[in-house]
């Protein structure tokens, strides 16, 4: 990546740091989930993301 590119990345990081951390964490999350989750792991998220869904729903 040249210069100017990590430059122009990192204004845009400072300038939106809620989307930025958004997207990072989303991203290691994913990560873990295709590279390291167990089955139980995978079984906790799956009650989590349940809870979330409904909490949505009702929102």
């Amino acid at each position: 990546m040249t210069n100017k590119q990590t430059e122009a990345n990192k204004r845009w990081q400072e300038k939106n740091k809620a989307r930025a951390k958004y997207l990072s964490d989303r991203s290691r999350a994913r990560s873990f989930i295709k590279k390291a989750a167990t089955l139980e792991d995978l079984s906790e998220f799956s009650g989590l993301i349940k809870k979330r869904s409904i909490e949505f729903k009702n929102s």
